[in-house]
């Protein structure tokens, strides 16, 4: 199909997208943020869904054995999530103009990118004084985190975006480690107004308000997570149990 760009001028064809992950809420998350408020087609597919074998068995076979991958028009494959950002971001015509200010939007998705661990595996995995240490932890590396946003955010003036007035790819992965660090340390943005103003801002977007109210639901963070699909609590993990 024939679509516009978040500026309105008319896109080529746009690609098959599969987006092939696992069940946990981490790095296949800001992709769709992105692809919801771009308005960009989509399937997710759990990794025995798409390979019709368990991880294990095709772990060897994928680029950098790991997910997730982004497959394009069934012959593409795309590997590393901020490569994944990087592409989609282009494909919805939000990629910045000024190569100066899209590397800066680059090295902020970075500085995103590098709090998926720990804190993505121990809010899906950690269970009891395991998570609760690691929660403690982490802690000064998430204050540092916000701090530097907060910095970005003060030093670039108009918002309540990165570069402005619309989110782009380094947004919406900050959203995603933030909200999540949020879930942790309920007061983690206490200190943090225009950081929270993001979140706020990313979340009140009808596209994302859609999806936030129908993807399914992490539970049981720091006791016995899950992710509630179609209203049946599974297991987070690798494996279809």
């Amino acid at each position: 199909m024939v679509t516009k760009d978040k500026t309105g001028k008319n896109m080529t064809q746009q690609p098959d997208l599969k987006l092939v992950y696992f069940k946990m809420r981490a790095l296949a998350e800001a992709p769709q943020l992105l692809m919801q408020y771009a308005g960009l087609s989509y399937d997710y597919a759990m990794s025995w869904e798409y390979f019709d074998a368990p991880w294990p068995e095709v772990k060897s076979s994928v680029m950098f054995k790991q997910l997730p991958i982004l497959v394009v028009d069934d012959q593409h494959v795309i590997a590393q999530s901020s490569a994944i950002l990087r592409y989609l971001n282009g494909l919805a015509g939000m990629t910045l103009a000024n190569p100066i200010e899209a590397a800066r939007s680059d090295a902020i998705l970075e500085a995103a990118q590098e709090m998926f661990a720990p804190l993505n595996p121990t809010m899906n995995f950690a269970v009891g004084d395991d998570f609760e240490q690691k929660k403690q932890a982490m802690l000064p590396m998430l204050k540092s985190k916000c701090d530097d946003f907060e910095r970005l955010l003060v030093d670039q003036g108009d918002g309540p975006f990165f570069t402005g007035a619309h989110p782009i790819h380094c947004d919406f992965a900050v959203y995603h480690h933030i909200s999540m660090a949020q879930r942790m340390h309920a007061d983690i943005l206490q200190d943090f107004p225009r950081l929270q103003a993001l979140l706020e801002a990313i979340s009140s977007l009808p596209a994302i308000q859609g999806y936030l109210a129908k993807r399914p639901e992490l539970t049981g963070v720091g006791t016995k997570p899950q992710l509630v699909i179609d209203g049946v609590p599974v297991p987070t993990g690798l494996t279809p149990t």
